[in-house]
């Protein structure tokens, strides 16, 4: 708990960087214009096929179309939202946290030496599979969505899943090496579901919902290199080229 609190504190303190602030804005507005555009011409389409499936279906023959249509509509919005958090999810991990990554590393972590591998593919391919099982989590969990309480609950525990999956490899895959990230990953696995947890709560907020993503990257990025720095039992340096 006390290492998540941590990264949180990092996170906001680095906001007062303006470079930063330009990370974190650039994939939530390019997010936001790119499918309020697609949700103009979509919307309609979508719910009409949400209403022609389970449980929609289902509400219709029990005689509530209303209540059918309602949530079809809700479930139009949360659709769109959830593809614009993706978006900004895949720009974030794939584009900005390496940003990110040199940032911080000129900084305060200038003692954890980059001894992974700078995989731009690697880095697309783990978050093109996090958006897959997420979008597939998304439409096999619909259905329990009108469960009272589980509408709330789902939601988050995918997004806290998904935030997770995307961000905690790409924020070491640089300094870490696969030893490391393994023994990180096996260690953190609660905090780092917890910090993704977070981000999920933070993504439900209303404006600040598509800043979250590079927010996400930056958080889990402050937490590797300090999990990584202590893993390591101190400081690891770079000198002259070679590895220590």
């Amino acid at each position: 708990m006390a290492e998540v609190v941590l990264a949180l504190m990092r996170t906001f303190a680095s906001l007062r960087d303006p470079k930063v602030w330009g990370y974190v804005l650039g994939p939530a507005l390019f997010s936001l214009v790119f499918w309020i555009g697609l949700a103009v011409w979509g919307l309609g389409l979508l719910v009409d096929w949400l209403l022609g499936h389970p449980p929609m279906t289902v509400l219709t023959g029990w005689g509530v179309a209303w209540l059918a249509h309602i949530l079809a509509y809700l479930g139009g919005w949360m659709a769109i939202f959830a593809c614009a958090y993706l978006t900004a999810s895949l720009l974030a991990a794939v584009l900005v946290m390496p940003l990110l990554l040199k940032h911080l590393a000129a900084g305060e972590y200038r003692d954890v030496a980059p001894m992974g591998a700078d995989s731009f593919v690697a880095a697309t391919v783990n978050s093109l599979l996090a958006s897959l099982f997420f979008v597939a989590g998304w439409f096999l969990t619909l259905p329990f969505w009108l469960i009272p309480g589980l509408s709330l609950v789902l939601p988050l525990l995918l997004m806290a899943w998904f935030n997770r999956r995307t961000f905690a490899y790409d924020a070491t895959s640089l300094h870490a090496t696969a030893d490391e990230w393994r023994g990180l990953r096996q260690q953190h696995r609660r905090p780092l579901f917890l910090l993704g947890l977070v981000m999920a709560i933070l993504a439900h907020l209303p404006v600040v919902g598509l800043l979250v993503p590079a927010l996400a990257a930056l958080s889990f990025a402050h937490y590797g290199l300090e999990a990584l720095r202590r893993s390591r039992g101190g400081a690891v340096v770079t000198i002259q080229g070679e590895r220590l």
